[in-house]
């Protein structure tokens, strides 16, 4: 009898510890579904990143909108829990990995594709080739004017623009090719976005506007070696002198051999904290062949696909 009572007694109240721990919360879910709609992007990534969630979207039926900003507002964004997801050119810092973990979520920083950060001038300028030198002498004002590069130039100043002061392009001149210190040139500027950089060098003759390669592909090329017709596309050299032959363009090729020299990374920084969320599924699935295809066929340049090199000798006709 003592024993039944005892049984009876457990019996009641693991039940009623499993019904208070079963309670569901309704702010906390409709927290997690509010952050779980939305993905937050640096804008210079909005080419690739809508065609993937176009296939995602159509073979899935999963539902997850883009917020196209810049990188620092989309990582706040992802620190504030207003999101699971955004998409940078940088892996958490220790401190914002450490916060997030004292607050009981995973943090993942997945590699998905590597971009160039291409040098664009007008089609109006002879020049095709930079220095990493010349272009962080540019960045630090040493260098003002075309012809202090190159000296039969008659372009006049260096009209620099970049797409947006906190985007990913900022970021990574700042941090790779100045040391982490701010530029100190006068002649620098933002216009936003990337498709405005593009519009801006096509109307300026003494340009050199600087964005993420995958806004130059020629959609009319399906070889991924013709960049926008509007613009030309400089070749950047290691070397203290820039030349045809030691220069490279942001191609697939000279990302992959390692020849481009402003080659970056782009993360897919993950914080969801349900296995099945679709911000995970959407990552995922980038991350899976057919993701990593679109990739490839943007002409970046992607984490995980094989890649497949061959030498081809062409005959002059």
């Amino acid at each position: 009898m003592n024993t039944f009572n005892k049984l009876v007694g457990l019996t009641l109240i693991l039940g009623l510890l499993h019904a208070c721990g079963s309670k569901p919360n309704p702010e906390k879910e409709e927290a997690y579904q509010k952050a779980a709609s939305i993905f937050a992007a640096d804008e210079s990534f909005y080419p690739i990143l809508d065609e993937e969630l176009y296939y995602f979207t159509t073979q899935t039926l999963d539902s997850i909108t883009p917020l196209y900003i810049n990188e620092q507002d989309a990582v706040k964004k992802l620190m504030k829990l207003e999101t699971w997801l955004a998409f940078t050119t940088r892996d958490f810092t220790p401190k914002e990995r450490q916060n997030l973990i004292d607050r009981k979520y995973l943090p993942r920083a997945i590699p998905i594709a590597y971009d160039g950060l291409a040098i664009i001038v007008n089609n109006a300028n002879p020049d095709s080739c930079i220095t990493i030198n010349d272009f962080a002498r540019i960045l630090k004002g040493e260098i003002s004017k075309w012809k202090e590069i190159y000296p039969q130039s008659k372009l006049g100043e260096i009209d620099v623009v970049f797409d947006n002061p906190l985007s990913s392009t900022v970021r990574w001149c700042v941090d790779s090719i100045l040391g982490g210190k701010q530029f100190s040139a006068k002649n620098i500027g933002a216009v936003q976005t990337s498709a405005a950089v593009i519009e801006y060098v096509e109307k300026h003759e003494n340009a050199l506007g600087i964005i993420g390669s995958n806004w130059l592909n020629d959609k009319r090329d399906t070889t991924n070696v013709t960049f926008n017709k509007n613009i030309s596309v400089m070749g950047v050299s290691k070397m203290k002198t820039a030349e045809k032959y030691n220069s490279w363009k942001p191609y697939q090729f000279y990302l992959y051999n390692g020849n481009y020299p402003l080659r970056r990374t782009i993360y897919a920084l993950l914080n969801d904290p349900r296995p099945n969320g679709v911000a995970t599924s959407f990552t995922h699935y980038i991350q899976l062949p057919r993701g990593q295809k679109i990739i490839l066929r943007s002409g970046l340049l992607p984490q995980s696909a094989n890649m497949n090199v061959r030498d081809v000798i062409v005959k002059k006709q």
